[in-house]
């Protein structure tokens, strides 16, 4: 393919309006190659301090579970979006610690007490555990484990930080999607544009593809778009306008410059004068020119500006840009803008953070809490249990102990991993998207609202409540 034809594909993913992610083609799984290297070393210094003394103590291969949740979500969401679960196996299953990583650790002095067990784990490094998780795109609320980890201790010990980094920036940006796409509807098409302004390249890649799993309809990442089977959209930058239109004359010769080769693309027409430029094109297909199929706006008042290319331009699409966020999409819809689209970046990809943690609950079988004032954590390995009625709306989650789920009883957490072996095959972007869309208009208007949310919290099972109280108690008197 050319490069001229590239482009022109570009240009048309944007040009008509998108009937939504979900009637797209099924275009393979949702993986994505964002990996650092060798990740075994992409972790906090006291995992493996820690690790260090577990084998000075002879614990280091006794069983242990360890559940990631969040305690508390960001302030305004009702629910969260779980995602990542994907990017975590790929790393469980590669997870090793190469000859040269050992002598660079050797090289720091910092683990020349530690014992020679240490070294041979190291020496044999990989993930042995079981995995049990939610499927991503699954809504959980706080205390909810999105993933439980069983294996031994030194292993599941070591993988909490990479895991945190995965599944709380990505269920981070699916929430933040799902929530657009609640408020902009069905038939908007939203674009992902974060890249420039996520906290790294692999942030970057990582969000692209969270906000593709969780419903948008495209990203201008092209690496991810293409490893993710999927068109790559944008438009044009102000930059063209100005240099095309100070070397041709004009913003004009500048649009038609762009749509010679790019006929279906989408024109950014406040570079200079929005409403003139509205004009001037509107003119120009009045007079038999060439047809303007799609316009974009990314300053000014966008509810005038777009009632204004509505009226002149009545069969181009309008998109609109500029640090959108769920709240101003609500804002512009309310006050009658005339959109057909969104390209949302900053604030999808940045904002306050999902506070994932990630706390041991088990160990050799006994249940473990943490009990310092405001987290404190229940005991015990878990499972998640949905309410629905007949028509599925959800009716509430009850939070029970793993023991407790009977086997008619299907909980949240599903096992994707045993023995290091994965269980289920990649999962594709669009199976994940319908799961979001489905499972947030399951729930009721009040958890959904993106101004005020009536927080949901899990029932507690009697016999967790009975665990907590003595386990806590238990604490209380050793200390």
């Amino acid at each position: 393919m050319t490069a001229s034809r590239s482009l022109l594909a570009i240009a048309r993913s944007i040009a008509s309006p998108v009937m939504l992610t979900l009637t797209t083609p099924d275009l393979g799984p949702a993986t994505l190659d964002a990996q650092v290297g060798n990740s075994a070393l992409l972790t906090d210094l006291y995992q493996l301090t820690m690790i260090a003394c577990y084998c000075d103590r002879a614990v280091e291969q006794q069983t242990a579970s360890f559940e990631l949740f969040t305690r508390r979500l960001p302030d305004g969401f009702g629910y969260l979006v779980a995602m990542g679960l994907e990017q975590a196996l790929q790393y469980l299953e590669q997870f090793q610690v190469s000859s040269s990583q050992q002598a660079q650790l050797r090289a720091t002095g910092l683990f020349d007490h530690a014992p020679d067990q240490f070294w041979d784990l190291l020496a044999t490094a990989r993930f042995t555990g079981d995995l049990w998780a939610v499927p991503e795109g699954t809504v959980v609320f706080a205390h909810e484990p999105l993933l439980r980890i069983e294996a031994p201790l030194w292993q599941a010990q070591w993988v909490e930080t990479y895991l945190l980094n995965v599944l709380n920036y990505q269920t981070l940006v699916a929430t933040r999607s799902a929530r657009l796409r609640d408020v902009a509807g069905d038939r908007a098409q939203i674009l992902e544009f974060g890249t420039r302004r996520a906290f790294s390249p692999q942030a970057a890649l990582w969000a692209a593809r969270a906000a593709l799993a969780a419903g948008l309809d495209a990203t201008s990442n092209v690496e991810a778009a293409l490893q993710l089977g999927r068109q790559p959209a944008g438009t044009m930058a102000h930059a063209l306008v100005m240099a095309l239109g100070a070397s041709m004359g004009s913003e004009l010769a500048a649009f038609e410059a762009f749509q010679g080769l790019f006929p279906h693309g989408a024109l950014l027409v406040d570079t200079f004068d929005p409403v003139r430029a509205i004009e001037q094109l509107a003119e120009r297909v009045r007079a038999g020119g060439a047809p303007v199929p799609a316009i974009r706006l990314d300053s000014g008042d966008l509810v005038s500006l777009s009632q204004l290319a509505r009226d002149r331009l009545p069969g181009t699409q309008i998109l609109v840009s500029g640090d959108l966020d769920e709240a101003e999409i609500d804002r512009l819809r309310a006050a009658g803008a005339e959109i057909d689209g969104y390209g949302v970046g900053t604030k999808l990809v940045t904002g306050q953070p999902v506070n994932g943690v990630y706390k041991l609950v088990e160990l050799a079988g006994q249940p473990v809490a943490k009990g310092s004032s405001g987290k404190a954590t229940y005991p015990g390995r878990k499972q998640v249990l949905r309410d629905r009625d007949e028509a599925g709306r959800w009716l509430g989650d009850r939070l029970v102990l793993a023991d407790e789920v009977s086997r008619s009883e299907l909980g949240l957490l599903r096992p994707v991993m045993r023995a290091g072996q994965r269980l289920t095959d990649p999962e594709s972007l669009l199976t994940i998207a319908q799961r979001t869309r489905s499972q947030v208009q399951s729930l009721p208007e009040a958890v959904r609202s993106i101004h005020d949310p009536t927080p949901v919290r899990p029932e507690l099972s009697p016999a967790l409540q009975s665990l907590t109280t003595r386990v806590h108690q238990s604490l209380q008197a050793a200390s």
